[in-house]
């Protein structure tokens, strides 16, 4: 269907109602993972005259500066992006591993930081004039720039530096249908510059000193509620984890609505003295949740931090496109984990899951 439309039509929805276009037509297409439909989006994007930016046929010997941009959201730059810089400093032992990103997702790393904000509203040709602006940032000798597949070029359609110092994951086209993102970063990494790297969280230390074990929640949806579960399911969790838990820590998120259905799902458990509720930034979060013996949450970034620090950890997918969409977003790391598929399992057997500490 999206062949058939004029890229006049294109045009006029990316700059009149762009948050319509990137979630009914750009992220539909990315979330595919249908390699056929990366020219699709392709074509849609050259109506703002734009077309796939060559990458760099081989790896210079020496770099003074390897720019590694962001994905923008903090659980891709936890899942992919980490597993870039880690990957770089082995790479490139002695050039500076310079992470492109905005403050939120720099304060999930120890990595040099570039401030690159980018705009998640407006319209799609201001989004490209500051992907370009943000070129001329980069440019310069003896200096890469690797992109993840970031919307900060428009998954590898603005330019931002020479092509010969352009290395692009191609993440939506890459693997098949069982294939995990981590793996797939590290399979690209191996045949591009002959390393791999591990997916890490390096925030602020938070001092926390809660009676053990201790177990930390993040009951975030990022405003898509298709994937929660509704009724009284969180509050029947955390009455679950109360059995086996001394303190729990649940992230009251964004704030808003938000903020006062976890809450309400707290009070409702009848354990709010062993609940500790979270109000600030995410890395002290994350600090949070690398401290606790155990980590439950929705699809979202939590995951990928406990999976990233090793924490045994319980996702709890629901809403997800496709089964190939949950393969490649499942957490993955070092410690036992968990993916539970709340599509197919009524919220009565998800709690079973739980007993017994969980694992």
């Amino acid at each position: 269907m999206l062949e058939s439309i004029s890229l006049s039509e294109i045009r006029a929805l990316g700059e009149e109602h762009p948050a319509q276009f990137f979630r009914d037509v750009v992220e539909v297409l990315a979330d595919s993972f249908d390699p056929a439909n990366v020219p699709v989006y392709n074509r849609l994007m050259s109506a703002w005259g734009l077309e796939p930016v060559a990458a760099a046929n081989s790896v210079p010997a020496s770099v003074d500066v390897v720019y590694v941009l962001s994905r923008v959201t903090l659980g891709a730059d936890i899942k992919i992006t980490s597993v870039i810089l880690d990957a770089m400093t082995r790479r490139f032992p002695g050039a500076r591993i310079v992470f492109v990103a905005g403050r939120k997702s720099a304060e999930l790393f120890e990595a040099e930081h570039l401030e690159a904000q980018y705009p998640r509203t407006g319209p799609v040709s201001a989004r490209i004039a500051w992907g370009r602006e943000l070129g001329e940032r980069l440019r310069g000798p003896r200096r890469i720039v690797v992109d993840p597949d970031s919307r900060m070029t428009q998954l590898g359609l603005v330019q931002v530096c020479e092509p010969k110092n352009y290395f692009h994951f191609p993440s939506r086209s890459a693997g098949g249908p069982l294939d995990n993102l981590t793996d797939l970063t590290n399979q690209w990494l191996e045949r591009t510059f002959g390393v791999i790297g591990t997916a890490y969280v390096a925030p602020k230390p938070l001092d926390v000193d809660d009676e053990r074990p201790m177990v930390a929640v993040s009951l975030g949806v990022g405003d898509n509620e298709s994937k929660r579960i509704a009724g009284d399911f969180e509050a029947d969790l955390l009455r679950a984890l109360g059995a086996n838990y001394q303190t729990i820590w649940v992230d009251r998120g964004a704030g808003g609505e938000e903020a006062r259905r976890v809450t309400a799902a707290v009070e409702a458990s009848g354990i709010a003295g062993k609940v500790r509720l979270w109000e600030g930034s995410f890395a002290s979060f994350v600090s949070i949740i690398a401290q606790s013996d155990f980590y439950v949450g929705y699809d979202s970034a939590g995951q990928h931090a406990a999976a990233a620090a090793g924490v045994p950890l319980i996702s709890i997918f629901k809403g997800a496109v496709s089964e190939v969409f949950r393969n490649r977003w499942a957490p993955k790391g070092p410690g036992k984990l968990k993916v539970l598929n709340a599509d197919n399992q009524a919220a009565t057997g998800l709690l079973a899951s739980f007993s017994d500490n969980c694992f």
